[in-house]
């Protein structure tokens, strides 16, 4: 039973985190689309650091991690 409950908090905890990162990810993607570079600049650092959070807390894998912040920088280099 305390497995369980402990269980239950803790995916009610990493989907808020995943949420985060999605939400933190479209923001970024907007701020390329859109053409602002120190925009972007700043969103990729604020995707990046909740990405390396993720991946310490164990919500995410830390390959997958560095996968997506690699992803999400080479945009940003194609839009400079």
């Amino acid at each position: 039973m305390r497995r369980a409950r402990s269980n239950e908090r803790r995916h009610a905890h990493n989907r808020a985190v995943k949420s985060r990162l999605k939400t933190c990810e479209k923001n970024y993607l907007a701020s390329i689309a859109a053409g602002k570079k120190e925009e972007a600049a700043k969103a990729l650092s604020t995707v990046s650091s909740a990405l390396d959070k993720a991946a310490k807390t164990g919500v995410i894998h830390k390959a997958t991690a560095e996968r997506r912040t690699s992803r999400l920088s080479r945009r940003l280099n194609a839009l400079k």
